[in-house]
């Protein structure tokens, strides 16, 4: 694989999102599928448009069928379909729920399905080898379904869950991206190469709108797309993974998944329902200690390189030191989550600054 094999479709996707993003943001407000602010949103500016996503996702497209004409590369079996059917689910999803709003019920069903497709085209976690002995065990079809299943659905619901500030879930998108696909890269998965590079161009073309002060949301219809096909590009790198292997497409989706996980944890301390809104997602927090909408964009970017850098370095350990450079970086990790006061489960929504008023950088 050349350095034009990826440099291509990756401006391509750039280009083509850039130049679509107007055009869907005129769709939306012609729609009048629109930013509707209330009390538990972080951004009190009516109608933004939403619908960022259908111009990634023409991005994501465009790089993709650029990489593949370009390459040759024929994919064996159906997986290029399932993702494309797929994703357009989550599209379809996303762009009711934006327009007319979809509780979590039918949400989570709906990325269930899409989750399948996938998983019946081969997007599977099939086995386990120990890093120690290097004894390979196959996971029964039902485990591995499941395990599947519950990973796509996890991931996309969390990087939706992230999607609370200008510019946060498409910046996330684009670091996490980058570094599954350089696990990818490693790994040898020319699909993961192209899936990645095809994403990252989409939403690096999209970002110059959704930074603060943003001109246009990813809004639903975009955070599920990008969290569904991150969740299929981790696969990809790691069907068939050790134990610490996998470690790595976790670490790089470390903090979304941690929102969510810590989210779940405090609602139900606090006895409420599991999928209600509340202002104390890690994003809140960095926002009330920041003051600044766009230093805690920036502060949450640092954080995700943070762990998608060790991520790859976990691509490089094996056996005991991977074990310990592993606890090291829990006890790390909950010492930082301690101070950014996101461990309290019982904590108090705290006011958050307004909009508009950003410090200058």
């Amino acid at each position: 694989m050349q350095a034009l094999d990826v440099l291509i479709p990756l401006l391509v996707a750039v280009c083509v999102t850039a130049a679509a993003t107007p055009l869907v943001a005129r769709l939306a407000r012609f729609l009048n599928i629109v930013d509707r602010p209330n009390e538990r949103t972080v951004s009190q500016r009516a109608n933004i448009p939403l619908l960022g996503g259908l111009a990634v996702a023409l991005g994501f497209l465009a790089g993709l069928t650029a990489a593949l004409q370009r390459t040759g590369y024929n994919p064996d079996g159906v997986a290029v379909p399932a993702l494309i059917l797929g994703g357009t689910l989550m599209l379809v999803v996303g762009i009711y729920d934006d327009r007319y709003g979809l509780t979590a019920g039918p949400k989570a069903t709906l990325c269930a399905v899409a989750a399948a497709v996938a998983i019946a085209a081969g997007f599977q976690i099939e086995y386990v080898t120990d890093p120690i002995s290097l004894q390979s065990t196959y996971l029964p079809g039902w485990l591995s379904w499941l395990i599947t299943l519950l990973w796509i659905v996890g991931i996309t619901n969390a990087v939706n869950l992230v999607d609370g500030l200008d510019g946060l879930a498409t910046g996330v998108g684009v670091i996490i991206g980058a570094t599954l696909t350089v696990i990818a890269w490693q790994v040898d998965q020319a699909l993961g190469v192209f899936l990645g590079v095809s994403l990252v161009g989409g939403l690096l073309g999209f970002l110059p709108y959704n930074f603060s002060p943003a001109r246009i949301f990813l809004g639903d219809t975009g955070s599920l797309f990008t969290g569904y096909i991150l969740a299929l590009l981790a696969l990809e790198g790691y069907r068939q993974v050790t134990l610490l292997t996998f470690v790595v497409p976790l670490l790089a989706l470390a903090l979304p998944i941690l929102d969510t996980g810590l989210s779940i944890l405090r609602r139900l301390r606090l006895g409420v329902p599991v999928f209600s809104a509340d202002r104390l997602h890690m994003h809140h927090r960095l926002l009330a200690s920041e003051g600044s909408h766009r230093n805690a964009v920036l502060q949450f970017y640092f954080l995700t390189a943070a762990f998608c850098l060790i991520a790859l370095s976990f691509t490089r350990l094996q056996g005991a030191a991977a074990a310990g450079f592993l606890v090291a970086t829990v006890l790390l990790t909950l010492r930082l989550l301690r101070n950014l006061g996101v461990l309290s489960l019982d904590a108090q929504e705290t006011e958050l600054p307004a909009p508009g008023n950003e410090e200058k950088l």
